[in-house]
């Protein structure tokens, strides 16, 4: 494993605010991001490989992963798979720049963001710190479950049951659920939900929302009358639908 990185010169001082976990082969990479992450106030750890990633990152000693996909002995599809097999660990993998199905498959299977290789490393800590947030909010005081006919969304433990079953979210696909269950029978915009859920400026081309809301439907599945969760406002955004007045559980 890489050693954290040397602290930076005398007269710094640094407040770890989140413990990262770098899985990437490309050594000087994570050497640079190692740096950076520190001078921001993360404490960091770096492994070069998937199978010792996988071990690191399974420790539960780490608060964020970054994960690359392209690695030895065990990519990072697979690492990411064993991984949401027992931990929610909030995980941003790099892409190599223009290969849209690597990220579309990485949030598909559990990724809560990504960031294509160049990348700003002001960007990545950006982002690390939208996940943070996300993982880590706290609910109002007093603040009670939300129901919408069989689907508890519980934002204190950050928890979700549909008809009584535990459905595992990752964060971000739980925030995105709580913003359209508080608002349910509104249409929500795609720009609202990326700056909020996702941390980010709205860009033409970033599918993450998309992807995110997919894995939504899949995981929840149909309305006990068998109509679609979350519809799509073609041009617009999304809306989880609201059961019709007196139209309650069992009707």
């Amino acid at each position: 494993m890489l050693k954290n990185p040397e602290p930076p010169e005398r007269g710094w001082y640094i407040r770890t605010v989140a413990r990262v976990l770098i899985v990437d082969d490309d050594t000087e990479l994570a050497g640079l991001l190692g740096r950076q992450l520190a001078l921001d106030g993360f404490e960091t750890a770096a492994v070069p490989d998937g199978p010792s990633g996988l071990e690191e990152a399974l420790s539960g000693g780490y608060d964020v992963v970054i994960l690359d996909v392209m690695l030895p002995d065990m990519d990072g599809f697979e690492v990411l798979r064993r991984l949401r097999a027992s931990s929610a660990v909030p995980v941003l993998m790099l892409t190599a720049r223009g290969e849209d199905v690597d990220r579309i498959v990485g949030l598909e299977m559990g990724a809560d963001d990504y960031l294509p290789k160049p990348f700003n490393p002001r960007e990545l800590v950006a982002r690390l710190r939208a996940i943070l947030r996300r993982a880590g909010e706290a609910p109002a005081v007093g603040e009670g479950v939300l129901l919408v006919e069989d689907l508890e969304v519980d934002p204190g433990a950050r928890a979700v049951r549909r008809g009584g079953e535990s459905v595992k979210l990752t964060g971000v696909e739980f925030s995105l659920l709580e913003v359209l269950v508080r608002r349910a029978g509104q249409v929500v915009g795609r720009d609202e939900l990326t700056r909020e859920v996702l941390g980010r400026r709205p860009s033409p081309f970033d599918r993450a929302l998309d992807v995110h809301v997919s894995a939504l439907r899949r995981k929840l599945g149909p309305l006990p009358g068998g109509g679609e969760r979350i519809k799509t406002v073609r041009g617009v955004g999304y809306l989880y639908v609201r059961p019709a007045r007196g139209a309650g559980r069992g009707s």
